[in-house]
């Protein structure tokens, strides 16, 4: 299970993210609003842990957004605003749970797995483009019906081409997608992973088409 982890504080967001990757979670994290609105726009994850006091763009608003644009993916708001009146409006606009800081990592983990439950219990559409789907519950991609095997990196570049299907992906959010904040890899490096794919869809009824100076797209092969 993917999930986005937002929180401005470095040490409480490495030892949350830590924690949860034990658990056999995909962490990544996100250290501000704007960086986690643009993710949320263009990436597909499983939960997201949400902070309020973030900078650039309050949780808030980052929630509003999120479920302006549509997007069902379960919010925990997790936060050391105290106030009655925070905890309503975010639940108000759409948050699914709320937990104060301090908190102990099991009952977050808990709560991580009942709002999994509760979104896997009502059913989820499976992402596709020409014969490429998507398995939302495992991330394994299918190709003409058969299992495709890509390695993580991969599978999050070739995940992040599908959701949005017919639109340019810039070069950079697929690096942030790739490697962690503190990361000294070249956003040239995912050229390698883009190349590897291209060799494993060839012949599919899909492709990843290069818009110099924008980013890639991915697209159906017409007959």
């Amino acid at each position: 299970m993917r999930i986005l982890l937002v929180e401005d504080h470095v040490e409480l967001s490495r030892w949350v993210a830590r924690a949860l990757e034990k658990s056999h979670y995909t962490v990544e994290r996100s250290l501000n609003g704007a960086d986690a609105d643009s993710r949320l726009a263009t990436e597909r994850y499983d939960l997201v842990i949400l902070d309020l006091s973030l900078a650039r763009v309050d949780g808030l608003e980052v929630l509003r957004r999120l479920r302006a644009r549509g997007t069902r993916t379960p919010v925990l708001i997790v936060t050391a605003r105290g106030e009655v009146s925070d905890r309503v409006r975010g639940l108000d606009l759409g948050a699914d749970d709320y937990l104060a800081k301090p908190f102990e990592i099991d009952e977050l983990e808990a709560r991580i797995r009942a709002l999994l439950r509760r979104t896997q219990a009502g059913g989820e559409i499976r992402p596709a483009c020409g014969d490429l789907v998507l398995d939302p519950a495992s991330h394994a991609f299918e190709l003409g019906g058969r299992l495709l095997n890509l390695t993580p990196r991969e599978s999050a570049v070739l995940e992040s081409l599908l959701l949005r299907a017919g639109k340019v992906v810039a070069k950079d959010q697929l690096h942030g997608r790739l490697f962690p904040l503190e990361s000294e890899a070249k956003a040239d490096a995912i050229e390698v992973y883009v190349h590897r794919l291209r060799r494993k869809l060839a012949g599919a009824r899909v492709r990843i088409v290069t818009l110099r100076g924008l980013g890639y797209l991915l697209e159906e092969v017409k007959p």
